[in-house]
């Protein structure tokens, strides 16, 4: 399932649950009702099958398997490895304690101002 279709299917479900959450009022049972005009009126239908044709379809197979392959290649892992590098680096490194520095020496210059 795409990321996509997580998020439509958790948005849906926080929607009928706090439907369910406030069955009582006419407000509710007026969107619920027009939530099930839209899931059965043709649009919605039309909408719905769009979705599963695109989620099936040789196209998005493929785009699947292309984000697969960019994810596991070696161009992939260099570049998490570079990153990890420069992450370290700029902690346990020189630019990291000078930056660390500075941004010390702001911080308390900021503070004194403010106490006088």
């Amino acid at each position: 399932m795409s990321e996509i279709e997580q998020q439509v299917r958790g948005w849906w479900d926080r929607l009928l649950a706090w439907l369910r959450g406030a069955q009582s009022g006419d407000a509710a049972r007026k969107a619920r009702e027009t939530l099930q005009d839209v899931r059965t009126s043709d649009a919605g239908r039309k909408a719905e099958s769009a979705l599963r044709d695109l989620r099936d379809s040789d196209a998005s197979r493929k785009a699947q398997e292309a984000f697969r392959d960019l994810r596991d290649s070696e161009a992939m892992g260099k570049a998490r490895d570079a990153a990890r590098d420069m992450v370290r680096d700029l902690r346990e490194g020189d630019a990291g304690r000078k930056a660390k520095e500075a941004l010390r020496d702001l911080r308390d210059s900021a503070s004194g101002r403010s106490k006088s």
